[in-house]
């Protein structure tokens, strides 16, 4: 067993590397699910409607973050095992389901696989607070974010060429086996098991949500992600309806995207440990609302690649300092659950209202869908000024 505190690298590769694990499924739900159904007659209201409830799991983390914490006796790293396990499994089978046939069971299979990864993230984010401190919890957010980006970047190379080539089934095919490779990795990692019994869980809760900071940084949590969960699922859809890209262009497109994401979380993560948490978020926001709105005037794809690739580095270093400060305000006692309450919020702005931009594109137009993307950092803006 390689005790990960005699190799303080290995720290930022494992994490790293799991949340790469998640990029791959957040990639197929990105540019691959609305594209392939597209390909099989479905609209585009009904499109994002159907894939944001199939992530609805990565809304109740907490409810997994809660069994994690409950048999925290049996370590973080079995968690992150049967979660990968059953997201895998999952994706092998929608490979033999047609969703223009059966869309009601492919959602469901969909579904059963974000429960997977939802344990996997869980206990991944658990595993990070206890062992690190809270100077490098940036860094650390940098590179977990960092692999999300880079998983979604091979992904979105990958992905479409096998559709193309081959067919969608080899996607699902394919991206489990890399999971499963990746999964296999923490099982040599040696786990030091805190368990915690002087308090329940329950009352630990409710004594973290007493205070005014963790009540402050909840509402950031609701609001933070709002503004991404706009363009989730609209940007694909636009690059196919409006620009006429098909589907490797738009995986090409993608990939310039999380790349940059992927470089704005390590950069993000490194200023927000030395800037501090409110002064990077301010920043980063200002900006992030500038190139939401010179969207609107992006009406070629070389326009779009180069907003879309800004606004995907000032999402990377967004993103990353808010999962700071949300390990910075979480007790490690109940590092599971707390911590999955604030992502689980986060995770429901962010699918919620993707889940309703089809319907809200078929009510105005992509231009009304990038201009509410800015507005929707407003909000985010005041509670920042709250927090402490």
């Amino acid at each position: 067993m390689i005790d990960i505190f005699n190799h303080s690298f290995l720290k930022y590769l494992l994490f790293g590397s799991l949340y790469f694990s998640e990029g791959l499924n957040k990639i197929i739900a990105v540019i691959i699910l609305p594209i392939y159904f597209l390909e099989k007659g479905v609209s585009p209201e009904i499109i994002t409607l159907v894939i944001g409830l199939s992530a609805m799991p990565m809304v109740i983390k907490f409810v997994w973050g809660g069994i994690v914490d409950f048999f925290n006796k049996f370590g973080r790293k079995k968690f992150i095992f049967f979660g990968g396990i059953m997201s895998v499994v999952s994706l092998l089978t929608l490979a033999f389901i047609d969703p223009g046939i059966a869309l009601i069971p492919f959602a469901i299979f969909e579904t059963v696989c974000w429960i997977g990864v939802g344990f996997l993230d869980v206990s991944t984010d658990a595993w990070a607070i206890e062992i690190s401190k809270e100077v490098e919890r940036g860094k650390i957010n940098g590179f977990m974010y960092g692999g999300l980006n880079a998983g979604m970047a091979i992904g979105a190379v990958t992905f479409p060429l096998l559709a193309k080539n081959y067919s969608y089934s080899a996607v699902f095919i394919g991206s489990a086996f890399l999971i499963f490779l990746i999964i296999i990795f923490p099982i040599f990692i040696k786990e030091r098991v805190v368990i915690e019994k002087s308090k329940k869980i329950g009352k630990l809760i409710l004594g973290e949500f007493k205070k005014k900071t963790t009540i402050v940084v909840t509402f950031f949590a609701i609001t933070f992600a709002l503004s991404s969960g706009m363009l989730l699922f609209i940007a694909p859809l636009y690059m196919d309806i409006n620009l006429k890209l098909d589907l490797t262009q738009i995986g090409f497109i993608t990939l310039v995207f999380t790349i940059t994401t992927a470089i704005g979380s390590m950069v993000g993560g490194m200023i927000a440990d030395k800037w501090g948490r409110k002064k990077t978020l301010t920043t980063i926001i200002i900006l992030s609302t500038t190139f939401c709105i010179l969207l609107i005037f992006s009406n070629d794809w070389q326009k779009f690649l180069i907003m879309y690739g800004i606004i995907g580095f000032l999402q990377g270093g967004y993103y990353t300092t808010a999962l700071a400060l949300f390990m910075d305000t979480t007790n490690p006692k109940i590092a599971a659950t707390e911590f999955s309450i604030f992502t689980s919020l986060g995770n429901f702005g962010n699918i919620g209202i993707a889940s309703i931009s089809g319907a809200l594109f078929a009510m105005f137009s992509f231009n009304h869908i990038f201009l509410y993307s800015a507005w929707l950092f407003g909000p985010v803006l005041l509670i920042i000024y709250f927090i402490k």
